[in-house]
């Protein structure tokens, strides 16, 4: 496979990933405000501070009020945002056409209807009305994608270069998310004793990450921080939390790089070290620094990142 098409197929994952990931954030967070126990939380400017935080675009200055038409513009359609929905649908179509030959007509056929969906998606309905109908369409025709992936390709190469690409940008960006509540909760505190623990914002972190309902089955008792981020970071069998990424990625790793032995700069010894790292963390010390552990986390996926493409996509 050439180096140009295997870094196709890997991008092509990511922002597939990374679509549905902020729908969902903007969809979560935007109606979840309406619950909200606090008046902070409820503030539509605090909901749009923290989406933009999401993204990557924190406002410089809070106090400063934000034109709620222009951060939903562009966060969702706006193609001159490189981080909005539509750039990363338009880009993950991109990527699907140049390895046509290597991926089925399934999955390029729901990959160019999505592209379609999103490019004619009337944008003045999509600001004044239909905010839900939009993102909850992004968040289901991407899990209809990865369906595409899993059940339609062969499960070989091809199929462990788009996994790494899927799992690496999920560990991204359930790690951004956490972050961003984290933020959120320090600034809207709760009540109960410990004020940024029992936050309300935990509960919407876990609705981000589709995490809700299996942490109240596994914990039995309403979300805290502490219980939130060990389910979310080092619990293995959620499918969204950081564990269970790294130990996809380190799977899907092995099947491309098939060595005995690895050298400390190849993609694979980072990924063994990363998996291994947090395999016996316990949270307790996540809870000593959340920060610095999160910002940990992003680093070693960005070096991992940047690892697969010197070693295997350099052209």
């Amino acid at each position: 496979m050439l180096a140009r098409v295997a870094n196709n197929l890997f991008w092509m994952g990511r922002y597939i990933e990374r679509a549905e990931h902020i729908a969902r954030f903007m969809n979560v967070n935007y109606f979840s405000s309406l619950d909200a126990p606090n008046q902070l939380s409820q503030s539509r400017q605090f909901v749009l501070q923290s989406m933009l935080f999401m993204v990557g675009d924190p406002v410089s200055d809070p106090s400063k009020g934000l034109n709620e038409e222009e951060v939903l513009f562009d966060l969702g359609v706006n193609p001159e945002k490189s981080y909005s929905i539509i750039s990363s649908i338009k880009v993950a179509r991109e990527n699907a056409n140049s390895s046509r030959d290597l991926i089925s007509t399934e999955l390029y056929e729901s990959l160019n209807k999505f592209y379609h969906f999103v490019m004619n998606y009337p944008a003045d309905t999509y600001l004044k009305t239909n905010l839900y109908d939009f993102t909850m369409n992004i968040t289901e025709i991407t899990a209809v994608l990865r369906g595409k992936i899993r059940g339609t390709l062969l499960h070989d190469e091809v199929y462990a270069i788009i996994m790494m690409g899927v799992n690496i940008e999920r560990a991204i960006q359930i790690t951004r998310i956490i972050n961003t509540k984290y933020n959120d909760a320090l600034m809207a505190k709760g009540s109960y004793k410990d004020p940024i623990g029992n936050s309300f914002e935990w509960t919407t972190l876990l609705k981000c990450a589709e995490s809700y309902d299996m942490m109240r089955r596994l914990y039995k008792k309403t979300p805290n921080g502490t219980s939130t981020l060990e389910f979310l970071l080092l619990n293995g069998k959620c499918p969204r939390s950081f564990m269970n990424c790294i130990n996809q990625v380190h799977k899907h790793i092995l099947e491309i790089d098939k060595k005995v032995e690895y050298s400390q700069s190849s993609t694979a010894f980072l990924v063994g070290k990363a998996k291994a790292e947090f395999q016996f963390k316990q949270i307790e010390e996540v809870l000593e620094d959340i920060q610095g552990n999160l910002d940990s986390i992003l680093n070693k996926m960005f070096k991992i990142s940047e690892s697969m493409e010197k070693e295997f996509f350099n052209y």
